[in-house]
């Protein structure tokens, strides 16, 4: 069964519905794609998942762990490459704004590298992860 349903609404922008939830989500292709990058592309949103997985990881860990990180950020940057096109590499920063043992930050950091989008991910797309303690 699917999980989710793509309809192209032209003018290369898609939406997509999440079927469990209902919820709702525009892309369009990028500027530097001929779109109009009125909405988040594919590619990012592909980086912005990683982050947002690394995240949940990490909040799953910090639950079981007893470890407060509400309020915890992450920013992500994506870099393209050419022939052929695609995400070359994906940088997650988290910034953290509560002070933590060596062993939490241990136990949060090692928990997001488990997300499973990361070892889903090409070993060719270069993955860069920072933790702002």
């Amino acid at each position: 069964m699917a999980n989710i349903e793509i309809t192209y609404l032209g003018d290369l922008r898609t939406e997509l519905t999440h079927l469990q939830s209902g919820q709702k989500t525009v892309t369009d292709a990028p500027l530097d794609n001929h779109g109009k990058g009125e909405a988040i592309s594919p590619t990012d949103m592909l980086a912005a998942s990683l982050g947002s997985c690394m995240l949940t990881v990490m909040g799953l860990a910090a639950r079981t762990h007893g470890i407060d990180i509400d309020g915890t950020d992450c920013s992500v940057t994506k870099v393209m490459a050419a022939n052929p096109r695609r995400v070359a590499e994906i940088t997650v920063s988290f910034m953290f704004h509560k002070s933590y043992t060596d062993k939490e930050q241990k136990i949060l950091e090692s928990a997001s590298l488990t997300c499973p989008i990361y070892y889903s991910l090409s070993p060719d797309l270069k993955k860069t992860v920072e933790f702002g303690w």
